[in-house]
C-alpha cells in the first residue's frame, strides 16, 4: 500500500502539490481519493500539463483540473477490478487510450496501479539523442576536481547512469554523449553501453562549442534530436514530450520546469510616490529552462558548423524567423544539480522516492 499512497491525493490538494505527488510516485499519475480511499478521479501528467498551459494558478485546488477534464467528456477515471489478468488489463488500457489503470476492490478503494510501461516491452522512440556531458562543474568543486559532474554519485549511482536509464525506459537505446572534461571517467564506466541496455557513441568536444554548436559533431539524422544537459535528474516521460512536440508542429520544443520564488518581505506597490497596495511575502511562479530540447532537422541545420553557438542563439534565430518554439511543462520530478545544495537535495530525494528502474 505504500506505493499506492505515493500517488494518492484528495480534492483539497493544490495543482502545485499534485505535481510534486506525480514526481514522487514516478508513475505519471495522481489518484484523487476520498477519506476511505475510494477513487474519485485520476489526474495524469498530461492533465496537469494542460492546466498549466491554460494558465491555471498553481495554488488552485485540483478540483478545477477535475472539472476541466470532465468538461471535455473524458472519463474521470478508467479502472478495473483488482483480480483482472494482465492481458485483459493491457487490452483495457489500449481500448481507453490510457497508460495507467487503477485496480479497485468491491468497495471502490484503490488496491493497486498498473501501468502500460510496466506491462509492455519497451518500444523504440524515433529520436536521436545527445547528452551534453563535457562541462567542468566548477560550482561543485571540490567534488568535481577529479570527477566530471555527470559522474557524481547520486544515492549510489552516477547521475549520468540515472539519465541513461531514464532514456532506456522511454524506449531510447541509441545515445550520443559529448565529452570534454576527464572523458575517460565516462568512457571507462559506460563502455559501449551494452551493460546498461543501450548503445553509446562518444563525441569528443576538443574545444567547447556551446550548448548548440557541439551538435554539429553528431551525425546528421532525419529524426528529431533530443538534447539533454548532463547535470539534470528527472523522471520526465520523453515519449510524452515527443508527442507534444509533434502536436505543436514545432521546430523546437523546450522542456520547462516550474520555479517559484517567495519574497521574504512585504512588497510595496506604489505609483508616483503613493502606496497603492502591500503584498506580504508574495510568491512568484516562473517557467525556467529545464535543459531538455527537441530539435527538428531543419532547425538543426541553422547551427553554424565549427562555430560556438548556444541554445539561446538558436532559439533567438528561430523566433526571429517566425518559427514555432514550444514550451513543454515538466510536471514529473526534475532537478538541476548545479550547486552543492542541489547535490545534497538529490541524495535525500532519490532515496525517498520510488525511483523508476
Amino acid at each position: 500500500m505504500k506505493q499506492i499512497k505515493d500517488v494518492c491525493i484528495d480534492r483539497t490538494t493544490s495543482i502545485r502539490q499534485a505535481m510534486a505527488q506525480v514526481g514522487r510516485g514516478c508513475r505519471g499519475i495522481a489518484l484523487v481519493v476520498d477519506t476511505d480511499g475510494r477513487l474519485e478521479a485520476t489526474l495524469t501528467d498530461g492533465d496537469l500539463r494542460r492546466a498549466i498551459l491554460a494558465g491555471t494558478e498553481l495554488d488552485a485546488p485540483i478540483d478545477c483540473v477535475v472539472a476541466q477534464k470532465q468538461a471535455t467528456g473524458i472519463p474521470l477515471a478508467v479502472t478495473a477490478p483488482a483480480d483482472i489478468a494482465e492481458e485483459a488489463a493491457m487490452h483495457a488500457m489500449r481500448e481507453a487510450c490510457v497508460r495507467q489503470l487503477p485496480l479497485l476492490d468491491e468497495e471502490g478503494r484503490v488496491v493497486d496501479l498498473l501501468t502500460l510501461d510496466e506491462l509492455l516491452p519497451e518500444a523504440r522512440l524515433p529520436v536521436q539523442t545527445v547528452i551534453m556531458a563535457g562541462g567542468f562543474g566548477t560550482r561543485l568543486r571540490p567534488l568535481t576536481d577529479d570527477t566530471p559532474k555527470p559522474m557524481l554519485s547520486i544515492a549510489g549511482r552516477p547521475l549520468l547512469e540515472r539519465m541513461i536509464e531514464r532514456l532506456r525506459l522511454s524506449g531510447i537505446h541509441q545515445i550520443n554523449v559529448t565529452t570534454h572534461y576527464m572523458p575517460e571517467k565516462i568512457t571507462d564506466h559506460f563502455g559501449d553501453g551494452q551493460r546498461f541496455g543501450v548503445n553509446i557513441n562518444y563525441v569528443a568536444e576538443d574545444e567547447p562549442l556551446g550548448t548548440a554548436g557541439a551538435l554539429g559533431l553528431v551525425g546528421a539524422s532525419e529524426e528529431p534530436l533530443l538534447v539533454l544537459n548532463g547535470d539534470i535528474l528527472t523522471q520526465v516521460d520523453f515519449a510524452d514530450m515527443l508527442a507534444f512536440h509533434r502536436e505543436m508542429e514545432a521546430e523546437m520544443t523546450i522542456g520547462v520546469a516550474q520555479y517559484d520564488f517567495e519574497v521574504p518581505y512585504g512588497v510595496i506597490e506604489a505609483d508616483g510616490g503613493i502606496v497603492r497596495a502591500l503584498r506580504e511575502k508574495p510568491r512568484y511562479d516562473f517557467q525556467i529552462n529545464a535543459g531538455m530540447y527537441l530539435i527538428e532537422p531543419s532547425a538543426r541545420r541553422r547551427i553554424p558548423p565549427g562555430q560556438r553557438c548556444d541554445m539561446t542563439d538558436l532559439i533567438a534565430q528561430l523566433l526571429a524567423d517566425g518559427q514555432i518554439v514550444a514550451s513543454f511543462p515538466v510536471v514529473e520530478y526534475w532537478l538541476d544539480i548545479g550547486k552543492h545544495s542541489d547535490f545534497q537535495r538529490a541524495q535525500q530525494e532519490v532515496r525517498q522516492m520510488r525511483w523508476a528502474s
